[in-house]
């Protein structure tokens, strides 16, 4: 089974990389909205993932894994992960595919995320009254009332806005000449997510969301020897699948760019050159902020980029649909005011 995460860790990585998803540029360039790629992307998986694993659940292939509504957690860790994922310019998922394409800063990120990570299992028994209660597992097949023809009406229409969404913002970027070299690569990617996730959604294969941040505090607790308390003991399966998911993710960066023959090591990138300077070590500093803020965000949320809002977005979980408008405001507005020239 764990050749098989492999596997499935390295067709993630591959089809962020096809169309740069992975890539510092790319997402602190839809920060400062001027590279719309990861909004596209995003919205696409979500509406057309959102149909897939649905019929999949409906035929009893898949189950749902709503994540919980715990209000404070969803909100306060959603705008900590915006701003965590603007300064970094990764997420704890594309963090593992730009370090297997030679990028220190991602590497300096991820040990962020790794103390980031290891702080919340410590925090969280203090912290437990700011994240708040518990509202359910609320998603709008629950909403509907369980009843199928009504659920699969409206999703059919939520599904569509997404997508026409997403083509909508690439209309846009169209109109205001960015991205022409990358052209329709977004929409590749956006299919092959929403067709990944869904196949490891199957109860014949991992019965399981993708996800990325559990990881972070699975492999520092593990190091740390900080194993034994309750918050660890929820984390240790997902936390060891994610981890090799990720390695996966981090094999195929490493493999497409020894193939292109642009492995490069590198920490300081053109946006950040333009805005903040050529300094290596400034970049890595801010990068280990980025990664601690990012991760500790996305353990009080109870997941990130692709375990909340990708895959929680496919199941219309009420939880991660908010957890991402609130991801992605202070996310464009921390990197308004971040990247100032």
């Amino acid at each position: 089974m764990d050749w098989l995460t492999l596997f499935l860790g390295f067709l993630f990585g591959g089809l962020l990389v096809y169309s740069r998803l992975n890539r510092f540029d790319v997402i602190s360039g839809n920060a400062v909205l001027e590279d719309l790629t990861v909004a596209k992307v995003i919205l696409l998986v979500i509406g057309l993932g959102a149909l897939i694993l649905n019929t999949e659940i409906a035929f009893g292939l898949a189950s749902y894994h709503v994540k919980p509504f715990i209000l404070g957690g969803i909100l306060l860790g959603g705008l900590l992960f915006g701003v965590g994922m603007a300064i970094l310019g990764y997420c704890p998922g594309t963090m593992a595919v730009s370090l297997g394409e030679g990028s220190l800063d991602a590497l300096s990120g991820i040990a962020g995320g790794l103390l980031g990570g290891l702080t919340f299992t410590i925090a969280k028994p203090l912290i437990q009254p700011v994240l708040g209660s518990n509202l359910g597992k609320i998603s709008l097949f629950s909403l509907t009332g369980s009843h199928p023809v009504i659920f699969f009406l409206l999703l059919t229409v939520v599904a569509a806005a997404f997508i026409l969404f997403a083509f909508f913002l690439h209309r846009i970027e169209k109109r205001k000449g960015l991205n022409p070299a990358l052209n329709y690569r977004w929409i590749v990617s956006g299919v092959g997510l929403a067709v990944l996730n869904s196949i490891i959604f199957l109860k014949a294969v991992s019965n399981r969301p993708i996800g990325a941040s559990t990881s972070y505090p699975y492999v520092a607790d593990k190091v740390s020897g900080l194993t034994d308390n309750t918050y660890f003991s929820k984390i240790s399966v997902p936390g060891h699948w994610e981890l090799i998911f990720l390695f996966g993710a981090l094999v195929a960066g490493l493999v497409f760019a020894l193939l292109r023959k642009d492995f490069k090591i590198k920490a300081v990138y053109s946006r950040w050159a333009e805005t903040k300077g050529p300094s290596v070590s400034k970049r890595l500093v801010w990068a280990f902020i980025g990664g601690f803020i990012l991760l500790f965000g996305a353990r009080m949320a109870g997941g990130c980029t692709s375990g909340h809002i990708l895959s929680g977005g496919m199941q219309m979980a009420v939880s991660s649909l908010v957890f991402g408008v609130f991801a992605f405001s202070s996310f464009i507005l921390t990197g308004k005011l971040f990247y100032k020239k």
